[in-house]
């Protein structure tokens, strides 16, 4: 079996070394290098930090900022706060289901596109909307939303 290469996790632990209290800022910045924690470099930060792996996954788990498993290109975050709610931001995630054929907190098989549902995006005069990455698309209907996607799609194909 060949050996993964988990330096990333080393550099990110040497700089903590013998801090206490440092554990999600290590997740943190562990995450940042892949875009979500994989088990082996999980593993690798229970041993370092002599944390037990079962403590590691409560705190992953625990916090919706973790990821376990890799996220798409194209984040797409569907506001679900009030504002979002009450003008139809299950209709914007259900369209973007339909458009991208998987169900929210899902990944496409070519990881293009995730779909993940959230609290709140501070964007309440824009609602309903979406982020896709860190770009903002406010005042969505379902035909619009799909229109974003599509258009995201029609670029990722062009390159």
């Amino acid at each position: 079996m060949e050996q993964q290469d988990l330096s990333y996790v080393d550099e990110v632990l040497d700089n903590f070394q013998g801090r206490k209290g440092t554990l999600i800022t290590v997740l943190q910045q562990v995450q940042a290098q892949k875009g979500y924690l994989e088990k082996e470099a999980l593993e690798r930060v229970a041993r370092r930090m002599g944390v037990p792996t079962a403590r590691i996954y409560g705190v992953v788990t625990f916090y919706a900022q973790f990821r376990l498993t890799p996220v798409g290109k194209n984040l797409i975050r569907v506001c679900h706060g009030t504002a979002c709610h009450v003008q139809n931001a299950d209709g914007l995630t259900e369209a973007s289901e339909g458009e991208l054929g998987i169900k929210t907190g899902e990944t496409t098989s070519d990881l293009l596109f995730t779909i993940e549902s959230v609290a709140c995006l501070g964007c309440c005069s824009l609602a309903p909307m979406i982020m896709v990455g860190d770009k903002v698309y406010g005042k969505l209907s379902t035909d619009k939303v799909r229109k974003v996607i599509r258009d995201y799609k029609k670029k990722e194909a062009a390159q």
